[in-house]
């Protein structure tokens, strides 16, 4: 695919229709949030760069906890997951459905997946930071995004989710620079921690940098 031809056809959903994600899912109430939705490479997998083998998807630590945690609380969980090798002619989106499916195995089934293929060039809406991924998985899971909490590594994942109007909770990696972590509202050292810090009801925010 090209870089024209991907931006004329936006952004990728994967996932049940709104009636389905609310009979799959006990509703969340109160304090919790409608969706968390998790950034896919170096937040759930170990990121391998324009991977489209399932063969080499591992997950990363906490994750399995994590999003049985959530289930558990009856709280929808989704991937908003950007894929520039698409646009670069380095995958297919058959290969990117197959490390979906690969990851679906080890840590799902997801109830929607967003993906964007276009090149950080092709000037879309979709592509993180922009909030398209997370609106388009909000509406997909019919919930508010102001009810929505967005998980990732590194600052684009926040800034996305502070686009579309939602929380953002940032889990650094190696790779997220020190700018990133102290400009994030919401910190956490591993997955199952910012799940814990998700479902703490009522809980206030971390100061900005702060590790909860």
């Amino acid at each position: 695919m090209s870089g024209r031809d991907a931006i004329r056809e936006g952004p990728w959903v994967w996932g049940t229709t709104r009636a389905g994600a609310r009979r799959g899912h006990r509703r969340a109430t109160g304090a919790l949030p409608d969706a968390v939705l998790f950034d896919r490479d170096g937040t759930l997998v170990v990121d391998v760069p324009y991977n489209g083998d399932p063969a080499r998807v591992a997950v990363m630590p906490s994750a399995r906890a994590a999003m049985a945690a959530l289930r558990e609380r009856g709280v929808p969980v989704g991937v908003v997951s950007n894929q520039s090798g698409v646009g670069r002619g380095l995958l297919t989106r058959e290969q990117v459905d197959s490390v979906r499916l690969r990851v679906d195995d080890l840590l799902g089934p997801f109830a929607v997946w967003a993906v964007c293929p276009h090149r950080p060039e092709d000037g879309c809406g979709c592509r993180k930071p922009a909030p398209g991924l997370v609106l388009a998985a909000c509406e997909r899971l019919g919930a508010t995004p102001e009810r929505t909490v967005v998980v990732g590594d590194i600052g684009s994942d926040v800034r996305a989710a502070e686009a579309a109007g939602a929380r953002g909770v940032l889990v650094p990696t190696p790779v997220t620079r020190p700018e990133e972590v102290a400009a994030a509202a919401e910190t956490a050292p591993d997955l199952l921690t910012a799940v814990r810090l998700i479902l703490r009801a009522g809980g206030p925010p971390s100061e900005p940098g702060g590790a909860r």
